[in-house]
């Protein structure tokens, strides 16, 4: 016991040298991103934003995703379902089951709030014909004539919407 007195209070002393040595390094002012940060103009972000925009798939689904992504939605719990990012804030959009049906909605704080429904969808039919024409560039928000998902404000389109890949990564790799 005489030397445990000791030894613990030499631990904290270094623990305490150590914490003033570590202040004293590290950089001053704000944190910055390991990344050159740039100062993009207005237009140089719909530029950005349209070339993304064309890069997005139009390649439909297909009725074999569709169906695939309907049974595995189907035979999860209540509550869960298809989110395409899990972090704190906006989500972006994904399926949820709620009982016998399956809603699109905005997802919040890594699935653990959703936003209003959006759509639904109770028989497997319908939503195997929506989601069968869908694509990438439907799903991102950019097509007007896909009303369900369109969308004119910029920060929303694209942003961690439901896409083939992730359709494909949570139904278990259904084939296009």
């Amino acid at each position: 016991m005489s030397t445990i007195i000791p030894l613990l209070a030499l631990a904290a002393v270094i623990v305490v040298l150590v914490a003033a040595v570590w202040s004293i390094r590290r950089p001053k002012g704000p944190w910055r991103p390991p990344y050159p940060l740039i100062d993009a103009t207005e237009e140089e972000m719909a530029r950005r934003a349209a070339e993304l925009r064309d890069r997005l798939s139009r390649s439909p689904f297909g009725e074999a995703r569709a169906s695939a992504l309907w049974r595995r939605l189907m035979s999860i719990n209540d509550g869960e379902g298809l989110i395409v990012e899990f972090h704190r804030d906006f989500c972006g959009q994904g399926l949820i089951r709620r009982g016998d049906q399956i809603v699109l909605c905005d997802i919040f704080d890594g699935g653990g709030a959703t936003g209003d429904i959006i759509a639904a969808w109770r028989e497997e039919a319908d939503f195997v014909a929506f989601f069968a024409r869908q694509s990438d560039f439907s799903c991102s928000g950019w097509d007007a004539g896909e009303p369900v998902f369109f969308t004119e404000d910029a920060w929303y389109r694209n942003n961690q919407r439901l896409t083939a890949r992730s359709i494909d990564r949570f139904a278990g790799g259904a084939a296009s």
